[in-house]
């Protein structure tokens, strides 16, 4: 055989076994864990008790006219439990681009670029126009990092399998006493039943917003209880996970908004007007 034949099927051999690590190499084994409606549901609780406040910085990337701002945005969020939220963006080169401040159920919109500032109440923002409406999406993209919403005392659940993950499907009262409707879709990864996806909807029954999570991090410092004797956390100790990948999709098709967080501190106390004013 000619060495240049060699040569090649050494070179095959290489790329077969390369390629053959990619195909045949170790699938995921981590066993898929059992929950009920109910333990699923008191985990949200859990989850979202876990921070008392949020102070992050994020990098947003915008397709479509889901904001009417740039396309890439730097921006910082602060949160304070229950109800109180500040987002704020800005361009490359450090100048405002908006404000969004909602403090329970009052909001403020400033868009100094534009010179408008819009208030109001958080309940009414779809009679004030399709200005507010992306910001009002980016709050429910925020809960992943502030803690996905609760189900409420008047709200049903309904829990059905989908692949390895849990959907977990929220029922709240019509309006007006109507019959109750799904509002929301949120789904648990089963190897860990953190929450991967909510969808908001309707009483129509139509997906008003598609939130995905991605890339859960530990944030905070370790509880002192789970520190080993050599001062290093365990493989096993309890942390705050976050997810540091957003994916929002707007359900009327105006676009989307990807958010990837540089830091997260939780549990810091807010100084004084670091939440803003509405």
């Amino acid at each position: 055989m000619k060495p240049t034949r060699h040569l090649m099927w050494a070179f095959l051999l290489c790329v077969f076994a390369l390629s053959g690590c990619t195909l045949f190499g170790p699938k995921d084994t981590t066993p898929l864990k059992e929950a009920t409606a109910e333990q699923l549901t008191a985990l949200l609780q859990e989850q979202a008790g876990e921070v008392r406040t949020i102070k992050g910085l994020f990098s947003a990337k915008i397709t479509g006219g889901i904001l009417p701002i740039g396309q890439r945005v730097q921006g910082t969020v602060f949160y304070q439990r229950p109800n109180a939220i500040r987002l704020r963006g800005f361009s490359a080169v450090g100048s405002e681009i908006f404000e969004f401040v909602q403090l329970e159920d009052q909001f403020k919109l400033r868009l100094p670029t534009m010179g408008r500032e819009v208030t109001g109440r958080s309940s009414e923002a779809d009679q004030l126009g399709q200005l507010t409406r992306p910001f009002q999406l980016s709050v429910w993209a925020m809960s992943g990092v502030t803690g996905t919403h609760t189900v409420g005392p008047h709200e049903q659940v309904r829990l059905s399998e989908d692949g390895n993950r849990y959907r977990l499907d929220v029922l709240t009262p019509g309006p007006s006493g109507t019959a109750s409707y799904v509002s929301r879709r949120i789904w648990f990864d089963r190897r860990n039943l953190l929450v991967v996806q909510e969808e908001r909807l309707t009483p129509a029954g139509e997906v008003e917003a598609t939130m995905q999570f991605d890339d859960y991090r530990a944030v905070g410092p370790v509880p002192p209880a789970t520190l080993a004797s050599n001062g290093q956390s365990p493989e096993t100790a309890a942390r705050i996970m976050r997810p540091f990948t957003i994916r929002m999709t707007d359900g009327q098709g105006s676009g989307s908004l990807q958010v990837t967080f540089h830091e997260l501190v939780p549990n810091e106390p807010i100084k004084p007007g670091e939440l803003g004013r509405v």
